[in-house]
């Protein structure tokens, strides 16, 4: 069956923001006395759920009471300086250079999404916008089931579909919804793990779309 559609990951693929969540981190992190995390740190390191990312960081455990309240922490501290972000170098090129169609998906919320596409001037060039609904982050969410509740409202079978994202969550949930994924290592993930998925790996975004367009 053909690939004849692209769904996009936004948070550190789409949208440059890797320096910002860092920061963010660092600064929830902080908060409860712990040490700053580093670039490369981040980029080996991080996982889902975030809580047990921050318990691997403060050497300790991190209950749903804490989380909850350094998840509000981060969220605020990455709101105040998402005007600093930018989209990739080149992601309207690689948008453009996709023929079929196209949709973004994100753990981001969806409330804070919708406008931000909005403001940089991407409205209309998606079939379906879709972040996260509920009041917490994606610690209580994963990329599978929001990948495959979307791919339901958009009436797409899997096989038709391929993900481009920056971590091995997209790969997973491109997987478990029988879709392909390409993997950007311009994000959050250093490039090492990304290649040991097993999935075309690009480093830039129009890499991407040309290897998707070949599976």
């Amino acid at each position: 069956m053909t690939r004849t559609h692209l769904v996009w990951d936004w948070n550190g693929t789409l949208l440059n923001d890797f320096d910002l969540v860092v920061a963010a981190t660092n600064h929830a992190l902080a908060t409860v006395g712990g040490p700053p995390v580093t670039a490369d740190d981040h980029r080996r390191n991080f996982i889902r759920p975030v809580a047990d990312f921050y318990a691997a960081v403060l050497g300790r455990a991190v209950d749903a009471d804490e989380f909850d309240q350094l998840d509000v922490i981060f969220h605020d501290a990455y709101r105040a300086r998402l005007t600093t972000c930018a989209l990739a170098d080149d992601a309207m090129t690689a948008m453009r250079s996709w023929v079929g169609t196209q949709s973004l998906l994100s753990m981001w919320f969806h409330d804070d999404l919708v406008p931000a596409v909005t403001a940089f001037g991407l409205d209309g060039r998606f079939r379906r916008v879709d972040g996260l609904r509920p009041t917490l982050g994606g610690d209580r969410a994963y990329k599978a089931d929001h990948l495959k509740e979307h791919l339901a409202a958009l009436g797409l079978d899997g096989a038709t579909v391929v993900l481009i994202g920056d971590s091995i969550d997209d790969a997973d949930a491109a997987r478990s919804a029988g879709a392909a994924c390409v993997l950007y290592t311009g994000g959050f993930t250093d490039e090492v793990r990304l290649r040991a998925s097993g999935h075309p790996v690009a480093g830039t975004l129009t890499e991407a779309v040309g290897l998707a367009a070949e599976l």
